[in-house]
């Protein structure tokens, strides 16, 4: 989200001063450490523009996928696919080099949409999160408004850093950045730092870590009523007139709960023997296309849907959770380091932090976007499949 560069060019030990411009015109780095850098860089590039826009291409080509929950998936592809086709490729030539070649103007651009992506990314994860919270612990996704909310998202995560780039200069009466570098102009305000990553890590971690928790409590307690559910059954003595149930469910895409129970099928086999076989008289019925709800049936046949129905709802939940889960430590590991550094380091006027792991805890960010489409295809549902075809399609391993 911008440096400065006066970091890498000169010793740590320099005296900060606001308006001091420090010149220098040697590489930051050795000629083969710059090639090596420069491959990594665009290697990360690739993977991200890649990545995220199969993910797109994905939602374009298979209407299937074009559900509430799926959406949330789509705005963080987008946000991260810009990370990789805008912000890291005009930042490279400014870390190879040390010095910022294309002016003011394209300076400030680039960090107001450095900063919204960045920030739109953690807060679709927020989104994606609460609509996942919603979907195992009350049976309900965020149905209403799923367009809102997500521009809501983008109209938030400009107005976190947005004006305060654009207008900080003015505010203050002076700029403090030298011509030949580009970093917002609170880059060494270290309480702003503080309030601002309070909105964009802090309360979001805390969020994602609350909702995650909330769903694993919640897949437990139904799993310990499952399993007393079986021993009862279980305990029941057989009765002498029997009936075979056959239940067949076929793959879904959706989230929604309806529509896990309009898919269960039911076929039921009456037996007129106790021997578990089908008398001369015996006779079948199947029911085909079967909306089978608790509330709607009764007898032995609404018994085995119902539990084949819950079975296969918190089977889903169970992998909805793994997902989650695996999103919200990778979006901690690569945003707490950078944060934490980020106050660190401007409280103390770069003196105390050296500026290399700053670079480093920098970068994970972009790294967290080449990550999200791998997450992602684990987590929608349906996309995987979408996925591999799309990518045989165009010739791509996914």
């Amino acid at each position: 989200m911008g440096a400065d560069m006066r970091g890498l060019n000169t010793s740590l030990n320099f005296t900060y001063n606001d308006s001091a411009r420090i010149s220098s015109t040697t590489a930051t780095f050795p000629g083969y450490v710059m090639v090596i850098l420069a491959v990594l860089m665009v290697t990360l590039v690739v993977v991200v523009v890649v990545g995220n826009a199969l993910v797109i291409l994905a939602f374009i080509v298979d209407k299937s996928l074009r559900n509430q929950s799926n959406y949330f998936f789509l705005n963080l592809a987008i946000s991260d696919f810009l990370v990789g086709a805008f912000c890291i490729p005009v930042y490279i030539p400014y870390i190879l080099t040390g010095h910022w070649m294309f002016g003011r103007g394209l300076c400030k651009l680039w960090l107001v949409i450095d900063y919204l992506l960045c920030t739109a990314s953690v807060f679709n994860i927020v989104l994606i999160s609460y609509d996942r919270f919603l979907s195992v612990t009350r049976a309900q996704g965020m149905t209403n408004l799923a367009v809102g909310k997500m521009v809501a998202v983008w109209v938030l995560a400009f107005l976190l850093y947005g004006p305060a780039i654009i207008f900080w200069e003015f505010v203050v009466g002076r700029s403090n950045v030298p011509d030949d570098e580009c970093f917002a102009e609170f880059y060494y305000t270290w309480y702003f730092l503080l309030c601002a990553s309070t909105f964009e890590f802090f309360s979001p971690f805390v969020s994602v870590a609350f909702f995650n928790l909330s769903i694993y409590l919640n897949i437990r307690r139904r799993n310990k009523s499952r399993a007393v559910q079986v021993r009862e059954r279980d305990a029941q003595p057989a009765s002498q007139g029997s009936s075979v149930f056959f239940v067949k469910t076929h793959k879904i895409f959706s989230g929604d709960t309806a529509a896990l129970s309009s898919a269960v099928v039911v076929e039921e086999v009456e037996q007129s023997s106790s021997s578990g076989y089908p008398g001369p008289n015996y006779s079948m019925r199947k029911k085909k296309g079967l909306s089978v709800k608790p509330a709607a049936r009764d007898g032995p046949c609404g018994s085995a849907a119902k539990r084949i129905t819950q079975h296969s709802r918190l089977s889903r939940d169970k992998k909805l959770a793994k997902s989650l889960a695996i999103i919200v430590c990778i979006f901690g590991v690569c945003w707490a380091p950078y944060t934490l550094l980020m106050i660190i380091r401007a409280a103390c006027k770069g003196h105390c932090v050296d500026y290399h792991w700053y670079e480093t805890t920098f970068w994970l960010l972009w790294l967290n976007s080449a990550i999200n489409p791998f997450l992602v295809r684990k987590s929608a549902e349906g996309i995987a499949e979408s996925l591999v075809g799309v990518g045989r399609h165009c010739s791509v391993p996914f």
